[in-house]
């Protein structure tokens, strides 16, 4: 008796999306009103005015690594991106690390993103009352990211619409609060009497060296979710180099946006009010709105509502599309590697990516809400840690390229190098630095180490855990061998000689 052929996997749905949508989910990824909220106050405890140089230099590494995620795309256009390259250039052990980084990122932020955005909702809508109830905002919050990760099935066509909106609703606020802040600044019309800008400010050493790793690390995180429009690059039209090219433009448009809204804060307030509440977190637009713009300080509050509600939903896509790729090269259950047939979308890896997502954020919650900050500083080792994997296995995979001009020799070879030796370098100080518990925001010791490097390690040994035992289970992934990119740029990778 033969058996009936099995059916294909159906693949994700090719052309869905065009450049501008990719860039839109790129910008929606970064979450910019939450991610400037959340940065601005410490940043201007650390280094003062200098505030908007820490942004530019925050920068270039980001500029860096887009341009190794452009790179590598063109040569291998996988969904998986960092795992899928990182597997070609050093091997499936190293690649299946640098898929799991990714994946654990979304998981340890879409809820704390959708607390977020549910919070500054209600604000906005003047529900004060709700705001406060902390059993409400979680259960609307997990409620949230169920919402978005069923986006995210339904299709990413309707995904890109969604993020249109979200994105265009953002811009428009903060555009609005930049301009009256900075007017409102420089005529001495503020609280604190204002302060003109200055070219000065955009000198990221001018408060002293010493500060400026502090606000790089702070800086990562605010750039930090760009690659979302290269995690698209199956399904987006012309799929070797309209990723990449978003992915290096939406640092472009973030790099401008963060440079406004930093020079009209710091001019608005001054240094010392943001220093003195830089403990508020993303609560810090919420005092300061009301300031600027008195009763339209509603404005701000969607800003950064909708920030976060458009983050929750493109953060669950880089882990969903990494799952989806790892499944499909057998690093992963199979089961991860389904495709919808009906919307061609990673519908099984989507709902585990919320799911856990899910867990890990009521479960953290409950244990305490300085455990759950905690979880979120602990993603600057698995970002700092990715992102320096992509640089180098860049410059090693375009290795044959580099000596055929200057243009190679910077773009594939020094430039991917230099933004993955200032990441290593952030890693390394932000576990030196983490390390001391009075970092925390609990300020507890958890086997005499920060909190939050004990999760970043903890969740990396559990990733090493989980992979020996699926390898143990299924070895197929690690017959692979390394490989290099078609110096073309052409074609797909081919087996290092």
């Amino acid at each position: 008796m033969t058996r009936a052929p099995q059916r294909p996997q159906p693949a994700l749905r090719p052309g869905a999306i065009g450049f501008l949508d990719a860039l839109v989910i790129g910008l929606a990824a970064t979450s910019p009103a939450y991610s400037l909220a959340a940065v601005i106050g410490p940043v201007v405890a650390l280094v003062g005015v200098h505030a908007p140089g820490v942004v530019l230099a925050s920068f270039v590494p980001m500029l860096l690594i887009a341009g190794a995620f452009a790179a590598l795309n063109r040569a291998d256009p996988d969904c998986g991106t960092t795992f899928s390259w990182v597997t070609r250039a050093f091997g499936p052990t190293t690649g299946w690390i640098g898929g799991w980084a990714i994946a654990m990122t979304g998981v340890l932020v879409i809820g704390s993103l959708a607390e977020v955005g549910v919070r500054f909702g209600l604000l906005a809508l003047g529900l004060d009352a709700w705001e406060s109830s902390t059993p409400l905002v979680v259960a609307l919050s997990v409620l949230l990211v169920l919402v978005m990760a069923a986006l995210c099935v339904l299709g990413t066509e309707l995904s890109s619409r969604v993020q249109n909106a979200l994105v265009l609703a953002q811009t428009v606020a903060l555009a609005v609060f930049a301009v009256v802040a900075v007017v409102r600044g420089v005529r001495g019309d503020a609280p604190s009497g204002g302060l003109t800008p200055s070219w000065a400010w955009l000198d990221p050493f001018g408060a002293g060296g010493a500060a400026l790793p502090g606000g790089l690390l702070l800086g990562v995180f605010a750039y930090w979710g760009w690659e979302s429009a290269v995690n698209l690059t199956e399904e987006t039209r012309d799929p070797r180099r309209a990723p990449g090219r978003a992915g290096v433009l939406a640092t472009v448009v973030l790099l401008v946006t963060y440079l406004g809204v930093a020079v009209a804060v710091v001019s608005f307030s001054g240094t010392a009010y943001l220093a003195g509440n830089a403990d508020e977190e993303e609560a810090v637009f919420a005092l300061l709105s009301g300031q600027v713009l008195g009763g339209w300080d509603w404005v701000v509050l969607v800003a950064v509502a909708t920030s976060a509600i458009a983050s929750t939903q493109t953060t669950i896509i880089p882990a969903s599309r990494t799952g989806l790729s790892m499944a499909r090269r057998a690093a992963l259950p199979a089961r991860f590697g389904s495709v919808s047939e009906r919307f061609r979308t990673p519908d099984v890896s989507t709902w585990w990516v919320a799911g856990v997502a899910v867990a890990w954020y009521v479960g953290v919650h409950l244990v305490s809400e300085n455990a759950l900050l905690d979880s979120i500083t602990a993603l600057s080792l698995l970002i700092a840690l990715y992102y320096a994997l992509t640089g180098l296995a860049c410059a090693w995979s375009f290795r044959r390229r580099l000596t055929r001009g200057a243009r190679d020799l910077l773009l594939l070879g020094a430039g991917p190098l230099a933004g993955a030796a200032v990441l290593l370098w952030l890693l390394v100080l932000s576990v030196r630095d983490l390390a001391d518990p009075a970092t925390s925001y609990s300020g507890q010791a958890w086997f005499g180490l920060g909190p939050p490097l004990v999760i970043g390690v903890g969740i990396m040994a559990t990733g090493v855990v989980l992979m020996l035992l699926w390898r143990r289970r299924d070895a197929r992934f690690w017959a692979e061998r390394p490989a290099v990119a078609d110096v073309s740029g052409a074609g797909g990778p081919r087996p290092a000689s």
